[in-house]
């Protein structure tokens, strides 16, 4: 499936989440870990400082990394990270509106957003699409026994094999050994280097975003 679809998938996941946030019950309240975790950030992340726009940037880039390292396992973490930041944001706006206005959760999402919310929906198509050619590595018949025969052919492949499968598990040692033998090597490669470029332009958009987020949001919303 092409890269554009996975932009179509993601779209739906974090539309999908949204829609459910928004018709969460607002009386229902958060985890107290969580609303402590919450109190504890923000009286790090201070408004108009360089300090806090450089920790939101450095967040927001260590999400995005994350989703994409562990996206073999299943796409579980992107698809996750979707519908989890979609159900934030619809709940969260919920309450603001409830409490205060729709306007004013439109200025404190919309200068930020315009920019943080494109480089979330292509980061982790990304992410889709190399955790979907994990995937594929596996169910696909004629990868599946050019990596059988790889990882067998030798007693250091099996070892090597098995010492990866003990340390970063089953579908990051089917990667390994998939760049080790030139028939999987190419076909993963080009979807590893059309992914990284996208996240590259998803690093792009959340400097300006972390920015506006520092610097312009806190004065729309006094």
């Amino acid at each position: 499936m092409s890269y554009k679809w996975w932009i179509f998938v993601a779209i739906f996941l974090f539309g999908g989440g949204l829609v459910i946030g928004l018709v969460t019950p607002t009386e229902l309240s958060l985890p107290y870990e969580y609303i402590v975790g919450l109190k504890e950030l923000s009286s790090i992340l201070v408004p108009f400082s360089a300090l806090t726009a450089v920790i939101i940037f450095i967040k927001n880039i260590s999400v995005m990394l994350i989703s994409f390292v562990f996206s073999p396992f299943l796409c579980l973490v992107p698809i996750l990270t979707l519908t989890a930041n979609g159900w934030l944001m619809g709940f969260v706006s919920a309450v603001v509106v409830q409490e205060e206005s729709i306007g004013y959760v439109v200025a404190g999402l919309f200068p930020h957003g315009i920019f943080e919310l494109p480089a979330l929906i292509i980061a982790q198509a990304a992410a889709l699409s190399f955790g979907a050619m994990a995937i594929i590595l596996v169910l696909k018949k004629e990868s599946r026994t050019v990596l059988v025969s790889t990882v067998t052919k030798d007693v250091g492949h099996v070892l090597l094999g098995l010492a990866l499968f003990f340390i970063v598990g089953i579908f990051h040692t089917i990667i390994i050994v998939a760049l080790l033998e030139k028939q999987t090597r190419d076909l993963l490669m080009v979807n590893i280097n059309q992914n990284l470029r996208y996240l590259m332009i998803a690093c792009a958009l959340l400097l300006p975003a972390a920015i506006i987020e520092t610097f312009v949001t806190p004065l729309l919303l006094t």
